[in-house]
């Protein structure tokens, strides 16, 4: 996932967002170390220090841990990483179901949508 900041949201909240992105889609997989802060900070185009406040909330929220001499790791908390994707997944389908309401469709209509679109894309 590249790292799109926009002026819509606090950059560190982008910045939080996009870190927890690629760990649920395991490009951070659990306990692999993460690249520095000026290197993470370098390559969002980003403040080291916007970088490491975002990293800093991470820890908090037990997604990220330190060890002191070796740097920064992904959590290997499963558990966590799994409610996190689909605590996330609920909120897309939601915000996704009421867009579609929004825009005239029924349930069964947003059903047979979903159905299509999961039919699709496994054909290919």
């Amino acid at each position: 996932m590249p790292w799109e900041i926009s002026s819509e949201k606090s950059v560190y909240l982008q910045l939080i967002d996009v870190i927890k992105q690629k760990i649920m889609s395991g490009e951070y997989q659990p306990g692999q170390r993460l690249p520095s802060v000026r290197e993470l900070a370098a390559d969002a185009a980003v403040n080291p220090n916007t970088m490491q406040r975002a990293l800093t909330e991470l820890e908090r929220e037990g997604l990220l841990y330190t060890q002191r001499t070796s740097g920064r790791f992904v959590s290997e908390d499963a558990g966590m990483i799994d409610g996190l994707r689909m605590t996330g997944a609920e909120q897309k389908a939601r915000e996704f179901y009421l867009e579609m309401v929004q825009n005239g469709l029924s349930a069964d209509e947003i059903r047979r949508l979903l159905e299509k679109a999961i039919a699709e894309e496994a054909k290919q």
